[in-house]
């Protein structure tokens, strides 16, 4: 592998931003891919998945490099970059900057540490305690696949557009793709390529949305002409799916705290053809309280850890912390106990999230229930990164008794 020198400096400039100036790691690479014109499709390509692949490893790296407690400097930043080269089994050049790199040596420390799940997949003390607390054995198999790089997946737009003519359409600009089993909208690209250049996407005929969450939506059992609300709809990302399903049919509120959401969810549904979205402020409890006994399905894709989505968003286990946990379980008990109210008796709803802890999933419905004898649980579904190979979420479909 031939190494360009501006190209370690971008990632190791982005590595500084994400872990000195505590930044989101997919905002620091936008900025620093747009600051060169003149790099190519490689050169963004080694910028990014160097980036990324150093934040998931972040701690083997720096254990194995030595560095663990010392502070960030252009020196160890270099030595942090050859190191995790080494461990990929990359020849290192003859370069000043690699000066501290002692192959040798760090062969013998991964050799010494790659017992150890918390550091050879790196993982935060607490972190990787809670999940082998409430995961067991399983554990092992989830964190190993929430290192993997996150396919590429987009949903079709069955408004404007059908599987097969999107997957010819892009397949005529050199953009392949696959379907996947089991997703009826979903297809999987072959290749990371840059798709929101492209008249496909610019004119709404699909959407970046991981297969597992694309489940959520279809796991509802909407049907078009139904009232739907979907209560915690952030941009709108399974709102647009819910409105390819109904066919533009029937109604669709969609609620969040946040207005600058709203107004992006907006903005995509007018790209996506939607026509029967109302979008909603939440600014209190009179916000639901009017919507109480409307609705013929309800979707709650609460606030969580957001342990599921790892593989795409590998800078979330160094941000997140128990106590940040514990907040947002409080919230979820929160929100299914007052938003359920929404549904109308004989309607459904369903409690979604984008981790995989129990605590945040099935005890959370099983509270739920405890508490509200007028609800009962028709159906749950666990999806594993381990075993789908996407990311991980729970989904509880509960129906409303008449």
């Amino acid at each position: 592998m031939k190494f360009h020198l501006n190209l370690l400096r971008a990632v190791n400039n982005a590595i500084y931003q994400i872990f000195e100036e505590h930044k989101y790691a997919d905002k620091v690479l936008e900025r620093i891919l747009k600051s060169n014109n003149l790099w190519g499709a490689r050169d963004r390509a080694f910028i990014a998945e160097n980036t990324y692949d150093m934040v998931r490893y972040w701690r083997l790296i720096r254990a194995v490099a030595e560095l663990e407690t010392h502070e960030l400097n252009e020196n160890n930043l270099y030595t942090l970059f050859g190191t995790w080269q080494v461990l990929k089994g990359v020849a290192l050049p003859r370069w000043e900057e690699f000066k501290n790199v002692d192959e040798k040596r760090v062969q013998h420390n991964y050799n010494q540490m790659k017992t150890q799940r918390k550091l050879l997949h790196s993982l935060p003390d607490w972190l990787d305690n809670l999940g082998y607390s409430e995961l067991g054995k399983q554990w092992n198999k989830e964190v190993e696949a929430l290192n993997e790089t996150a396919p590429v997946v987009i949903r079709v737009n069955n408004l404007k557009t059908n599987k097969a003519d999107l997957a010819k359409s892009l397949a005529e600009k050199g953009i392949y793709t696959d379907p996947v089993s089991g997703c009826k909208d979903a297809l999987i690209l072959k290749q990371r390529q840059n798709l929101f250049i492209t008249p496909e996407f610019k004119e709404g005929l699909f959407e970046v949305q991981d297969a597992s969450s694309q489940l959520v939506a279809e796991f509802l059992q909407i049907e078009p002409g139904m009232r739907i609300v979907d209560a915690c709809a952030g941009a709108g990302g399974k709102t647009l799916h819910i409105a390819s399903i109904t066919a533009n049919k029937g109604r669709i509120v969609s609620l969040d705290t946040e207005q600058w959401k709203l107004d992006e969810a907006k903005k995509r549904a007018r790209r996506a053809g939607v026509s029967n979205l109302e979008t909603r402020l939440i600014e209190g409890s009179k916000t639901i309280k009017k919507l109480h006994n409307m609705a013929d399905r309800l979707l709650l894709d609460v606030p969580c850890s957001g342990l599921g989505v790892i593989k795409r968003n590998p800078d979330a286990k160094w941000k997140l912390s128990m106590e940040f946990i514990e907040k947002i379980k409080g919230m979820q008990a929160e929100i299914i106990r007052e938003y359920s109210k929404i549904v109308k008796p004989g309607g459904k709803m369903v409690y979604a999230t984008c981790s995989i802890l129990p605590s945040e999933n099935q005890q959370q419905v099983k509270s739920f229930l405890a508490e509200f004898p007028d609800f009962a649980l028709e159906e749950e579904r666990v999806v594993l990164p381990s075993e789908s190979g996407f990311d991980g979420f729970y989904m509880a479909r509960i129906i409303r008794n008449a």
